[in-house]
């Protein structure tokens, strides 16, 4: 007998026909990174300056964890995934046009997929990541999973700290009606915070018959921020005097805790390819926060003319309740038919308690405090059917979902109290036709239209005033409606080397995030505009010029635009946009690699705001150690510090502005990886919510990443051919990059 080792490279990007997948585990800077920060380095997505995410230029993405909807947005949503370190993850999956089976909000899906091992034995892996900027950073990770006969208990358990600064500086004006400038005013924010962040994450699987699988999991976050916003303005007349001068700070403090809880059901009929699969999630969020904020105004010549002390408390509670079915019949001659549906229930209660400090205590001020409930019903149905011929198959899908939503801002003896209510049923369709252009499936052609939805959060329809700095305020619009987008697409992909798409997106109701002045204070705030649009041309190129070399190139090129109304003044800003994202990885004698990255954003529209071009470049190098189960990383993020946020207004009335924002982008990292345990193919089940395994695909030429052992007789001629002799073992097991 001999021993043949066939060992092959997990690539860091797959397609498939109805999304792109990126192997978290190939991309190796990921070790030193959260997952906010992995998701900033994935070809096609962009993070703003306030954790918001977009998808190929697109924002207002759908996150889903392991296929469930975090119902977070925001700087919620981007709180919650910097808690999250990177050697949690699997993989993440991107979804520019997702079928009918998925939730219809969002412009976008992004399917984050966590670690969950499902091979014999008691198995795992521990990652440590540490990286240094002007502040520290770390975080760890525990994976373990234990598979036995008719039970899969898995888990794991990760920790997070985080120091960060941000440093911004405005300069703005302001005129009169008849266009004259009247007065400037320079701000500067110096903003310094600290993250803290532990998870744990704890399932099994129970397989009561070979055909039917019961699940439960478990979920337990809880990240704390503390931080302080020291800002100095000048306020000065047309001719460069100085008028007043101010100083002051915010100190902030906030603590999470999110809690979700999931039962799962799989049954597979005896007739193959039909399946029921069922889930009940439970989700709830707790944020306990507080800010002290200190004013003081100053004339030019150094007098003290007025000066406040005032405390927010922020306490709210999130409550979700989901449950979903979804049954798959598979009918002769390559055609199926799905169905399913879903019902979620959120409740929001958020209070802003407003005191005023003075020397005698804390004294209530209702006038600028609120408590804001919202409530969220949706329920939705769908129909989704697919057949294939030769060459030609086909999909159409239909969901129709309801909307129920009540807010109410409860008010006090000095603020009035309010409310509204919706309620609204929408169709969205899906279609897609895809051709096979040759007998060997090498090119296939692709087209796809699809409607979806992107409803208001909670914060977006809170009416309060919220306080941020002396020259700056946000609220939100409880006269939102949700805005409507059309998508058609064609795209085509020769094999995994080459991905082209073509579409184009229309907005109606576009939620666009809009400022007003009001003397010299800006007012951030969302607001309904008629129309928006982007053509987008998608280009994925991934190839090896050489055995020891892989190349990812992404390249977006798109021109977007609006046309509204903000504020009675005209908005109908347009751009044109390009992003390029290049990944190179090597791969060296002796268990040595590394990879080399770059991206570049050019000219971007931000809100009512236009971003400078930019662009970022990344490097990390890799050991392999101990017989390849161990590895050790090093690498540095933003090589030049060259990825700094420069904005420029547009489409104010009477007012614009200037805008420079950089924080610790530049970082020189460590991480230490190690797998351990025996592994044996053991699997049972094939979770549709979860991350699948390294032995997700069958064949040998759909098995990257896998180390694959052949125990065989010596005139067997080739490991790639089994059919030539005879196969005596056969073991799987996964072989980081």
């Amino acid at each position: 007998m001999q021993e043949v080792v066939v060992r092959v490279k997990r690539p860091l990007i797959e397609q498939e026909p109805d999304k792109t997948i990126v192997n978290v585990e190939s991309m190796i800077s990921s070790a030193t990174s959260n997952t906010l920060e992995v998701l900033e380095k994935t070809p096609g997505i962009s993070i703003g300056s306030n954790g918001e995410i977009s998808l190929n230029g697109r924002g207002a993405v759908l996150v889903l964890i392991d296929g469930r909807p975090t119902y977070m947005s925001g700087q919620d949503l981007a709180a919650y995934l910097k808690s999250l370190p990177g050697g949690l993850l699997d993989k993440i999956e991107l979804m520019d046009n997702p079928p009918a089976r998925y939730d219809a909000s969002g412009n976008a899906i992004i399917n984050i997929r966590l670690k969950k091992n499902r091979t014999g034995g008691l198995t795992g892996n521990i990652s440590s990541g540490y990286s240094q900027g002007r502040y520290a950073r770390n975080n760890e990770v525990i994976n373990l999973n234990y598979n036995h006969k008719k039970l899969n208990i898995f888990g794991n358990i990760g920790y997070n700290l985080e120091k960060n600064y941000t440093t911004e500086t405005y300069f703005r004006r302001f005129y009169q009606e008849n266009n004259e400038l009247s007065s400037k005013v320079t701000l500067l924010n110096n903003q310094l915070y600290q993250n803290g962040g532990q998870s744990v994450y704890l399932g099994l699987d129970y397989a009561a018959t070979p055909n039917t699988t019961y699940g439960f999991l478990f979920n337990l976050n809880k990240n704390s921020k503390d931080g302080r916003l020291d800002y100095f303005s000048k306020s000065s007349t047309t001719d460069n005097r100085p008028d007043v001068i101010g100083t002051g700070n915010t100190i902030g403090m906030d603590k999470r805790t999110n809690l979700g809880i999931n039962l799962n059901f799989l049954h597979k009929f005896k007739n193959q390819g039909k399946e029921l699969s069922a889930d009940i999630n439970y989700l709830n969020y707790q944020s306990k926060g507080n800010q002290t904020l200190q004013n003081f105004v100053y004339q030019p010549e150094g007098t003290l003319t007025g000066n406040n002390e005032f405390l927010y408390l922020l306490p709210s509670t999130i409550n979700i309740f989901t449950v979903k079915a979804d049954y798959v019949h598979s009918l002769k001659n390559n055609a199926k038919w799905e169905a399913g549906f879903k019902s979620s229930l959120v409740n929001n209660d958020n209070i802003s308690d407003y005191y005023l400090v003075a020397e005698t205590g804390l004294i209530s001020d209702n006038s600028r405090s609120n408590h804001f409930k919202y409530d969220e019903n949706i329920n939705a149905a769908y129909f989704n059917t697919q057949k294939s011929w030769k060459r030609l198959s086909a999909q159409f899908g239909l969901r129709i979902e309801n909307t129920r939503a009540t807010g109410q801002q409860l008010g006090n003896e000095m603020v009035q109290s309010s409310s509204f209510n919706k309620d609204y049923t929408q169709l969205f369709p899906g279609a897609f036709i895809s051709y096979k252009l040759d007998t060997l499936n090498k090119n296939t052609l692709t087209l796809g239209i699809t409607r979806r939805i992107g409803r208001p959060n909670y914060q977006q329809l809170n009416p309060f005033l919220f306080f941020i700095d002396k020259y700056s305020y946000s609220s939100g619009n409880p006269l939102l409606n949700p805005q409507y987008q059309y998508r058609f697409e064609i795209k085509y992909q020769h094999k995994q080397f080459l991905r082209m798409g073509l579409s184009y997106n229309k907005f109606s109701d576009l939620i666009f995030q809009t400022m007003q002045t009001v003397n010299d204070i800006f007012i951030n705030s969302p607001n309904n505009l008629g129309f928006g649009y982007m053509l987008l041309l998608s280009n994925n190129l991934s190839f090896s010029p050489a055995k020891w070399w892989y190349v990812n190139t992404d390249i977006m090129l798109s021109r977007m635009g609006l046309d509204g109304t903000s504020y009675s003044a005209t908005l109908n800003p347009s751009a044109w946009v390009a992003r390029i994202n290049v990944i190179n990885q090597f791969r060296f004698e002796k268990g040595w690699s590394a990879e080399f990255g770059g991206y570049y954003a050019s000219i971007d529209l931000n809100g009512q705001a236009f971003t400078e071009p930019r662009y970022r470049l990344n490097a990390t190098i890799q050991k392999k150690i101990w017989k390849e189960k161990g590895s050790i990383r090093l690498g540095i993020d933003d090589m030049f510090h060259s990825w700094i946020q420069k904005n420029s207004s547009v489409g104010l009335k009477q007012a614009d502005f200037l805008l420079t924002n950089e924080n610790d982008t530049q970082r020189i990292g460590l991480a230490f990886t190690y797998r351990f345990g025996k592994e044996t193919f053991a699997r049972k089940r094939r979770h549709n919510n979860n991350a699948s395994d390294a032995e997700r695909k069958s064949g040998i030429d759909k098995l990257y990443g896998i180390k694959i052992l052949f125990r065989v007789s010596s005139t067997f001629p080739s490991p790639w051919s089994a059919t030539n002799g005879p196969l005596t073992y056969l073991d799987l097991c996964p072989l980081c990059l």
